[in-house]
């Protein structure tokens, strides 16, 4: 059967293999078959990172060192990630120990006043609302002459 009769897909995936050469040295080690293999390329791609194994030494080269690359790329970001956690940390500690506690006490007093006042308003509401009940309104109807 001549490469041009098979489906898109099959020839698809032979010019993967050929990308792949230890995918066909695993094949013919285990003796399995390629319907597996095939499978696993069709619902994950080519993309996925478990075909890394099978590329040739040159190719795989390539990307172990580009994913070290980000590693040491994700490793500086963390890194700095924390130096600005510490410099906010450092900043509130500043806030903290300038803040003046008697000031703080008296703003503390005044608003717990101010909640008071609005307590007392709330419940004299309710009581003036508990003298005078509400009347039930019926529905008014509005017809058209």
């Amino acid at each position: 059967m001549s490469d041009t009769n098979l489906h898109p897909s099959i020839q698809e995936f032979r010019q993967f293999v050929q990308q792949h050469p230890k995918l066909i040295q695993e094949v013919r080690q285990n003796q399995a078959g390629w319907q597996p293999y095939y499978e696993k390329w069709v619902l994950l791609g080519e993309e996925d990172p478990s075909w890394q194994a099978y590329k040739n030494g040159q190719n795989a080269k390539i990307e172990t060192e580009t994913e070290t690359e980000t590693e040491i790329e994700a490793e500086q970001t963390e890194k700095e990630s924390e130096e600005t956690g510490k410099e906010m940390f450092n900043k509130v500690m500043g806030m903290a120990n300038q803040l003046d506690l008697q000031k703080l006490q008296g703003h503390i007093h005044h608003l717990n006043g101010a909640l008071e006042n609005i307590k007392q308003l709330i419940g004299q509401y309710q009581g003036v609302k508990q003298q005078f009940p509400s009347k039930k309104k019926t529905p008014t109807f509005f017809h058209k002459d």
